[in-house]
């Protein structure tokens, strides 16, 4: 399963840059709506789009092998 690190990607561009984005913030800095990143946050199943993990790395300035992680086995979870 992938589970989305906004948590931590969050805090990594704090210490990189200075700048500490909330939920809020963050929201509009990548266009997105709040109850988005609560539940990319909050809900470890939650279904995203390829272009929401685009517009988070380009407002996080991070790759997508940094707000992304495979957790599990290969398969574990795929039917």
């Amino acid at each position: 399963m992938l589970r989305i690190r906004l948590r931590e990607a969050m805090d990594a561009h704090r210490k990189k840059t200075g700048v500490r984005f909330t939920y809020r913030t963050l929201a509009a800095a990548a266009g997105l709506s709040v109850s988005t990143l609560q539940s990319l946050a909050a809900r470890p199943a939650y279904n995203t789009r390829l272009s929401t993990v685009e517009r988070l790395c380009v407002a996080l300035d991070c790759g997508p092998g940094d707000l992304l992680e495979l957790t599990g086995g290969a398969g574990d979870d795929i039917q």
